[in-house]
């Protein structure tokens, strides 16, 4: 077992994921600070019957490099953002063989108890992530990080593909009859479509690595 730093993530991608399973310790550090907000710290890639959707949470202020720490970073109510987003989730997801056993807790942290901060969302989110999987991943929010920890900020979760090793392990989607599979979604789209199962995904994609780089 070991520790990696990650940005705080709204729902974070599936390889975001797999890598905190190989790991098993996550710190993620509120005080991050100059966040170039244009990707995993406040947007999430579902997949719907229309393919690929990126779905936002608006922020207070600008959102190309907040000089604000992170636990600073205030939700903006604009748009009715809330709704839409849910919207689009039962849209994506509505039949998929996982979303009734979450809907509630899901629509609870979107919609029922707004968060007034982006950490607060994104760690609620994480949280009910993590215990709806049962994934064995333990997460300290911590301004202060052991030396010897690998630090993942800026190299995963962003708009380029990163270089970490780990594989895309195609799974069951919904949707992919229309789209075929698409890799790099949130991991919701992992837990809706294959529920608990989706550790052994996580796994395999770390395992799949571990063996073509030998």
């Amino acid at each position: 077992m070991s520790t990696v730093v990650m940005g705080s993530m709204c729902a974070g991608s599936v390889r975001c994921y797999a890598a905190m399973l190989a790991a098993g310790n996550v710190i993620i550090d509120p005080d991050e600070r100059h966040l170039p907000l244009r990707h995993s710290h406040h947007r999430y890639a579902i997949m719907g019957p229309n393919g690929i959707q990126q779905l936002t949470v608006p922020l207070v202020g600008s959102t190309h490099a907040m000089a604000v720490p992170m636990h600073a970073v205030r939700i903006s109510e604009h748009g009715d953002w809330r709704h839409l987003h849910w919207g689009a989730l039962y849209s994506a997801y509505g039949r998929t063989p996982y979303f009734d056993y979450i809907a509630d807790d899901l629509h609870r942290i979107i919609v029922d108890e707004p968060q007034p901060s982006l950490l607060q969302l994104n760690m609620s989110l994480h949280r009910l992530i993590v215990d709806f999987l049962d994934l064995p991943i333990l997460t300290t929010v911590s301004a202060i990080a052991p030396d010897d920890v690998d630090d993942l900020r800026g190299r995963i979760g962003g708009k380029k593909h990163d270089s970490l090793p780990i594989d895309d392990v195609p799974y069951y989607q919904m949707w992919s009859d229309r789209h075929g599979f698409q890799a790099g979604l949130s991991i919701l789209d992992l837990l809706m479509n294959m529920g608990r199962e989706a550790i052994f995904v996580l796994t395999k994609m770390n395992q799949s690595a571990s063996v073509s780089s030998q």
